[in-house]
């Protein structure tokens, strides 16, 4: 009697290892692991490098390999971040900063130049989550403004800081400081003498057109941003600017003005914005575009549409929004003839683009 009590019992052992072997086999096929990806946290990153003329006619293939390349090394940096489980506001800063210390971008290293000859730069972030933000404008001698402006953000009671009070907060804070020297890039300057050399030109013929025409219509958008979800829920957005080639007076523009060129919150989505920045102060472009998700259930899409398509251009603006919702969807949306991009989900599917394809 023992001995047929025994056998069954190696029976019923052996039945339930086969039926375990059996239930990882069927873990195991493209089916299940599809369904254990899809219960995974959602995450990603958006990115862009600036909007305005950008042709393929008008650049090397040379040149074109050189932003598709960075573009790819900002949002892949920013997007391991999220991987690893890092927050949105460290995804954002670490993708903007590849950015500002290229000189291919009008951001850090890459600023363009002011009637006066110098850089000054402007940054924003904001988190979805608390609805904090922090902004510097006009700085000159700090190395990343990103990084200033998240430490207005977390270390200080204000939102925006300008100019010498501004630096004097970076340093303490142990910012990495520069000479304005640093910031000097040939190409830039170069363009700074074109627009100069118009200008004079125009101004015997028409003195608005003069100021309109090399000063605004003509200059490079090349204002840098990021966007992310992290895995936690969180979204961020980042920006970071030289502003305008050939500004005077002190110009400040759209990205350090929270609404306008930067605006992040978990309800609706998290923005970054680039182009005609008095526009997008004009139209709170950022905010317009969460508002009207947040009020009118519109979808990122189409209230990214919307606004950049239609509000925008109607007051007579131009250039162009990246941004990703609280799901992960993605917009990059542009009225212009291209806007240099990049965006990564949580699979790590990658798109890089620059002209006006979609």
């Amino acid at each position: 009697m023992k001995k047929i009590l025994l056998v069954f019992a190696i029976f019923g052992t052996l039945a339930c290892n086969h039926a375990e072997e059996q239930s990882k086999v069927e873990a195991a096929t493209p089916e299940a692991a599809s369904e254990e990806k899809d219960s995974l946290p959602n995450f990603g990153i958006v990115i862009h490098g600036g909007a305005g003329t950008i042709l393929k006619e008008n650049m090397s293939d040379s040149l074109e390999q050189q932003y598709r390349a960075k573009l790819e090394e900002a949002v892949r940096a920013g997007h391991a971040v999220l991987e690893r489980g890092g927050t949105s506001i460290e995804a954002i800063e670490q993708a903007i900063n590849i950015m500002e210390d290229s000189p291919l971008f009008n951001a850090g290293k890459g600023a363009v130049f002011t009637n006066a000859e110098t850089n000054e730069l402007d940054a924003a972030v904001m988190d979805g989550k608390t609805l904090n933000a922090g902004a510097v404008a006009g700085v000159t001698t700090v190395k990343n403004p990103i990084d200033l402006a998240i430490a207005v953000m977390n270390r200080s009671e204000h939102v925006m800081m300008i100019g010498k009070g501004a630096e004097t907060f970076a340093k303490e804070q142990g910012m990495e400081i520069v000479d304005p020297e640093y910031f000097y890039t040939e190409n830039r300057y170069r363009g700074l003498q074109r627009v100069k050399d118009s200008e004079k030109t125009q101004l015997d013929h028409d003195q608005k057109t003069a100021f309109l025409d090399p000063f605004i219509k003509d200059s490079k958008y090349g204002t840098v941003g990021a966007a992310a979800l992290d895995k936690h829920g969180n979204l961020a957005a980042g920006t970071s600017t030289g502003g305008m080639t050939n500004k005077r007076w002190g110009r400040v523009g759209d990205v350090p003005v929270i609404g306008a060129g930067t605006y992040a919150n978990n309800k609706t989505a998290a923005i970054s914005g680039t182009g005609w920045g008095e526009f997008f102060i004009r139209g709170v472009v950022a905010y317009d575009i969460s508002a009207l998700m947040e009020y009118k259930n519109l979808s990122l899409q189409e209230a990214a549409r919307e606004v950049i398509q239609k509000k925008n251009v109607d007051l007579g603006g131009n250039g162009g929004i990246i941004a990703i919702d609280h799901e992960g969807n993605v917009a990059m949306e542009f009225n212009t003839a291209g806007m240099y991009r990049a965006k990564m989900n949580k699979d790590g599917a990658l798109e890089v683009a620059i002209y006006g394809e979609k």
